[in-house]
């Protein structure tokens, strides 16, 4: 890993850690980090050649949340993933690329569920999503910069 790589990884864990602290306290993930978290993302994948990759990631993450997100809405009548949410999962796909989203999903996923069973949650209890997809954004981040990925 470069010395760029490096600085570029810390600055994104970062964001990512104020993120995940800024969810837990409040349950809002604020644009005033998610949208240039996209943006950033966005300048990365055109200078490493793929921004229609790092555009069709930003997209189809956004896309993807938006859509859960109004699909639970309309059947239950209340918020079931916001829209943080779907633009932090539009960051990661315009970062690390379209392909890569399932990974992160998946880790996210897995770690909202075991913190959920841990602590005992019901099914109407609120969970802040935002810090376990901050951590599958990081993994999978390190692991496409280790060549992992």
């Amino acid at each position: 890993m470069s010395l760029a790589d490096m600085a570029l990884s810390l600055a994104l864990a970062g964001v990512l850690a104020a993120l995940a602290i800024v969810d837990l306290r409040q349950k809002r993930l604020p644009d005033a980090l998610t949208l240039p978290l996209i943006a950033a993302g966005l300048v990365f994948a055109w200078a490493e050649g793929r921004l229609a990759d790092g555009l069709i990631g930003a997209a189809l993450g956004y896309g993807v949340f938006w859509l859960i997100g109004e699909l639970h809405f309309r059947r239950h009548g209340t918020e079931g993933l916001g829209l943080g949410d779907a633009k932090l999962f539009a960051a990661a796909g315009a970062w690390l690329g379209w392909a890569a989203l399932p990974f992160v999903l998946l880790i996210a996923a897995m770690g909202g569920l075991g913190a959920a069973a841990l602590r005992g949650t019901g099914r109407g209890t609120a969970l802040a999503f935002g810090p376990w997809l901050a951590l599958g954004f990081a993994v999978v981040w390190v692991a496409t910069r280790l060549g992992l990925f």
